[in-house]
């Protein structure tokens, strides 16, 4: 593909090579076959509880084996619904091994998303944990499922955890019925115990994983993954951090049901021999204690998490001089806040900078990161290892002049195979040119200079057109988060009956920072200094916080109904 499309990056990919060789067997394989290497380095970290390699490929096993021994086959689909824990680990390959295809969902879903996964999977079981039995019940039952299977935290911690969590969590946690209407995963897991395991044997290309895109796009798409999706990002994300060693840790707080927490802070990491810090709940606190306790040698998260971070306690005095690569993904990361988070690291004996990516569900995660060699400020950095970009006018395949804004397209061994049950979606997003290759028009726009580095400037279909005008909500966000008095904000469009839409900035202030018509002012005066007046925002709320999608992300649709609602009344 390098003689057919142009590769201005190349001369800035340092010792990170143009292109890379695939493991071209199953996901589960490329695991076993660093285990085989490595059996007795700590694969998992679990609430302190260690699994080496060797025994996370025999509980793969035996749970491959149990789901075997309750009829799951080749072909089947499974629904889990974990939160970062080994049972969803142990699940989630061994789904790989038989054959089958695992759809990735959040446990915090409600009641009528679950339906939806479920109906929209046709799967066979379902996997939670028994916090949620109560509220997976509904759907399960509508959705005709064979097979409800609980998995209970406490079996998998060591002696000492185990009374510490049936103390705290463990007692508040309803006991389950003995209606016979669900299995749990301590008897569920002795099934297999008789049985020899017949494994599967997929081709690459054949979907392994499906993942949902975020509700904030409007009804959940289901987003197919093969199995070389995922070990081909695994290969690209090593090969982008050269200097990542065999046990080196990952704290993996992302969740399972995402791409960057399960393709970049599980899989990637497992392939590597690496640790996974695994952490089942999020908090700032919880994080920071855990980054300190473990010295991790890398992270990785949304905006948000940085941002919190630096206003934990925890991190006062903590010697981060142990990270090799933090990495911010998954929404814009401001100019102002990794100026800060850079800062934060120095100051904490850090010898690194926060390097910022880009990706998209539609190819399992990250396809563009920040290399070691050279930072741009604004940049999200260049292609991964046979990762081709262009920019082209949006609504086409037209490719346009370095410089110039249009819609980022891109093209590689980790682009989805299709949105399932969405032929005409999947059409209008992947494209074929005339040399066979296949191009995923990711709907976001931004331009690349000349020396092949990308430029996020925000989603197409995030977009305020005020008297005629296109206004970008994120470019407005970035200005207005550079005053000195805010935190973070939301920038949406209000309907309005003389310019069809105003904008609307909702604001949450720093700390000590109090809410006045004189802070409005001058938070109005300095987007005056950046902002043309059609793109000024109308109307300033301030707020001691802003709703987030489940990942973390600002969920600016959720805004943007309120408005709706509160319009009708």
């Amino acid at each position: 593909m390098k003689e057919l499309y142009k590769t201005p990056w190349e001369s800035s990919m340092g010792e990170v090579p143009m292109h890379l060789d695939y493991f071209q067997g199953m996901m589960v394989e490329f695991v076993e076959e660093v285990a085989d290497k490595y059996p007795n380095v700590i694969a998992l970290n679990f609430m302190h509880t260690k699994i080496t390699y060797r025994e996370l490929v025999e509980e793969i096993h035996r749970t491959a084996k149990s789901f075997q021994a309750i009829g799951l086959k080749e072909g089947d689909h499974v629904v889990i619904a974990m939160p970062n824990c080994p049972q969803g680990i142990y699940a989630f390959y061994a789904v790989n091994l038989i054959g089958g295809v695992a759809h990735m969902i959040h446990p915090l879903s409600a009641e009528k998303e679950i339906l939806f996964y479920i109906q929209d999977s046709k799967c066979k079981l379902v996997l939670t944990i028994n916090a949620f039995y109560k509220k997976f019940i509904p759907a399960i039952t509508e959705g005709n499922v064979e097979h409800f299977l609980l998995a209970n935290l406490k079996d998998v911690l060591n002696p000492l955890m185990k009374v510490g969590f049936q103390i705290t969590t463990g007692r508040k946690i309803p006991k389950l019925p003995k209606d016979g209407s669900n299995i749990t995963w301590k008897n569920f897991i002795k099934l297999g115990n008789d049985r020899e395991l017949i494994r599967a044997h997929k081709d690459k290309d054949e979907t392994a994983v499906v993942l949902y895109s975020g509700g904030t796009t409007g009804t959940p798409k289901g987003i197919a993954l093969s199995n070389l999706n995922f070990n081909a990002l695994a290969a690209q994300i090593v090969a982008t951090n050269p200097m990542y060693r065999v046990s080196d840790t990952m704290l993996a707080a992302m969740p399972l049901f995402h791409g960057f927490g399960l393709g970049v802070c599980v899989h990637s990491i497992l392939c590597g021999g690496g640790t996974c810090i695994l952490v089942p709940r999020f908090t700032a606190d919880s994080y920071s204690k855990l980054v300190v306790k473990y010295r991790c040698n890398f992270i990785a998260g949304v905006p948000t998490l940085y941002e919190a971070l630096t206003r934990t306690k925890v991190m006062n005095k903590a010697d981060l001089s142990c990270l090799k690569g933090v990495f911010s993904g998954g929404d814009s990361l401001s100019v102002e806040l990794k100026k800060k988070f850079d800062t934060f690291l120095k100051d904490h004996k850090a010898t690194i900078q926060i390097r910022e990516g880009y990706g998209t569900t539609e190819c399992v995660t990250a396809s563009c990161l920040t290399p070691l060699t050279k930072a741009k400020e604004g940049s999200i950095g260049i292609p991964f290892p046979d990762t081709y970009y262009k920019i082209v006018k949006p609504g086409t395949d037209d490719e346009l002049p370095y410089g110039e804004e249009g819609e980022i397209i891109l093209a590689g061994p980790t682009v989805m195979k299709e949105y399932t049950n969405h032929p005409e979606e999947t059409a209008d997003t992947l494209h074929k040119d005339k040399f066979g290759t296949v191009w995923l028009h990711t709907g976001d726009l931004g331009y690349m200079d000349d020396e092949g580095f990308i430029y996020f400037r925000g989603r197409i279909k995030r977009l305020i057109i005020t008297s005629g005008y296109n206004v970008y909500p994120a470019q407005i966000e970035n200005i207005i988060e550079k005053h000195d008095a805010v935190q973070m904000s939301c920038v949406i469009g209000v309907p309005d009956p003389y310019r069809m839409h105003k904008v609307k900035a909702y604001i949450v202030l720093k700390k000590g920072k109090v809410p006045s018509e004189l802070l409005k002012q001058s938070i109005l005066n300095h987007c005056k200094k950046y902002i043309a007046k059609y793109a000024m925002p109308r109307e300033i709320e301030f707020r001691d916080d802003l709703p987030k999608t489940l990942v973390g992300k600002v969920a600016y649709r959720q805004l943007e109904e309120e408005v709706l609602n509160n319009m009708k009344e």
